[in-house]
């Protein structure tokens, strides 16, 4: 089989620093332009600088595990350096050490003129051109829909940066219908338990189970359990949680997964009012100041803004997360205003501050989040979906002992410049663990907001 020419865009190895090692047997080629552009961002404190650094680290063992040590990038330098699986060999190439001089004359047609070399982008795929030009089989990779389509308009091969994604249209649900019968109903509700064999499902996933005898229908909703029984499901236990009480089935099973102390990790995935956030706030203020199961909840969400950013906001750390924490303020809200508190237009926002001086409720940006341990908390991140895989497994891996932790978002609803729905954290997530004991996820399709709320999600 031929081996292939992977040229790499910057936004590549800013996604996955570990992108360099995803092309097995085959040569990759990152461009001058690219590590021009690496280091602008290699003294950003967020992922894109850490990742910058990352590979530029990369770069720099390459270059001196192999001697001679002097223009090896140049030449190229065996990918085993880094991984012993890998068979291929790295490039950094400029455009001129691509093009010989019936190539040059071909990409000076086309570059210069139509495509000015003042742009990066248009830099990094004259090196792709290039090596194109010299018959070599060349995929252009990159995240940059705009540049694949340059690319693909040159007569190159382009791709998608395709390792850390999934299918987001068929996502897991976790949940699924199923039809039985009358029988196994009446032990289900008798038993309160069935072996949750027949049915194929994956533990912490439910059940709507069905049986219709004779026009006579009847349905029970249950959960499969670590030890592969079906358990009916204990509607007292969430018929309302901390003044909520669900409005549908997915809201149902999301508060029996917030309930339960043995699911570590819960996902709940669902477009604008579905109540994603407002179910995680109550299952938690329930759990934390109820039933003391956790120490304090931790809130959290990505400070990324939707549209223009407002710039540089004053005041110490509690002052500038206000602003970006107020759909947190405007579910506790709802949960601690109580009718008196609302006809006097009392502020629940001091029931809030009375909660974090308190060491109750604590917000928390994710840019502080790394190299902390969480013990004994119930954390909750919001708006997971605007953050990549790694920044998801750099958080998980946050908690400590006896700690749970909820992730919400809408992958359909992305700031994140770099991320789709098949390529944020929070999708990834959920097709990576779902079967895991300590996991459960839930799908959230309704709108339960307002009646414009869900015109709004379905029809705009």
């Amino acid at each position: 089989m031929a081996i292939k020419t992977f040229v790499l865009d910057t936004n590549v190895l800013l996604h996955s620093a570990q992108s360099i090692e995803s092309f097995q047997d085959n040569d990759v080629v990152i461009p001058m332009a690219v590590v021009e552009e690496l280091d602008k961002f290699k003294k950003n404190s967020d992922e894109l600088g850490r990742n910058a650094r990352q590979v530029i680290r990369h770069l720099d063992r390459l270059r001196q595990l192999e001697l001679p040590k002097t223009g090896r990038l140049k030449k190229g330098v065996p990918l085993r350096s880094i991984n012993p699986a890998l068979t291929g060999r790295l490039f950094v190439l400029t455009a001129a050490e691509v093009e010989d001089e019936q190539s040059n004359r071909d990409v000076n047609s086309v570059f210069g003129s139509e495509l000015q070399l003042d742009s990066p982008d248009n830099r990094i795929l004259r090196v792709a051109y290039g090596l194109h030009q010299q018959g070599k089989l060349v995929v252009f990779i990159s995240k940059d829909i705009n540049l694949r389509l340059k690319a693909d308009a040159l007569g190159l091969r382009v791709m998608d940066f395709e390792r850390g994604k999934v299918n987001s249209s068929s996502l897991y649900t976790g949940f699924r219908e199923a039809e039985t019968t009358h029988a196994k109903l009446d032990q289900l509700y008798r038993d309160h338990e069935l072996p949750a064999a027949p049915f194929e499902l994956l533990p912490n996933e439910f059940a709507v189970l069905h049986a219709d005898n004779g026009g006579k229908k009847q349905s029970a909703l249950a959960r499969c359990r670590a030890n592969a029984m079906l358990t009916l499901l204990d509607h007292n236990r969430t018929d309302t949680v901390w003044n909520v009480s669900p409005r549908n089935k997915e809201q149902r099973m999301a508060l029996d997964l917030l309930l339960d102390p043995e699911v570590r990790l819960v996902t709940l995935v669902g477009g604008a009012g579905t109540g994603k956030t407002l179910l995680a706030l109550a299952a938690a203020m329930q759990q934390v100041i109820n039933e003391t199961l956790y120490d304090r909840i931790l809130v959290s969400r990505p400070i990324i803004p939707l549209g223009n950013d407002i710039g540089y906001l004053p005041g110490d750390k509690g002052s500038k997360l206000a602003s970006w924490m107020q759909p947190i303020f405007d579910n506790l809200d709802f949960l601690l205003g109580g009718e008196a508190e609302r006809k006097a237009k009392s502020s629940s926002r001091h029931s809030a501050e009375g909660l974090i001086n308190s060491k109750k409720l604590e917000l928390e940006a994710l840019t502080y989040i790394r190299g902390r341990s969480i013990p004994r908390q119930y954390v909750i991140v919001d708006e997971a979906q605007n953050l990549t895989p790694h920044e998801v497994k750099t958080i998980i891996s946050r908690c400590g002992e006896d700690t749970k932790m909820v992730l919400t978002g809408d992958p359909h609803q992305i700031d994140n410049p770099y991320l789709d729905a098949s390529s944020n954290g929070l999708s990834y997530t959920v097709e990576r663990l779902k079967g895991q004991n300590l996991f459960g996820h839930v799908t959230l399709a309704r709108s339960e907001r307002s009646e414009l709320a869900a015109i709004a999600a379905r029809l705009l």
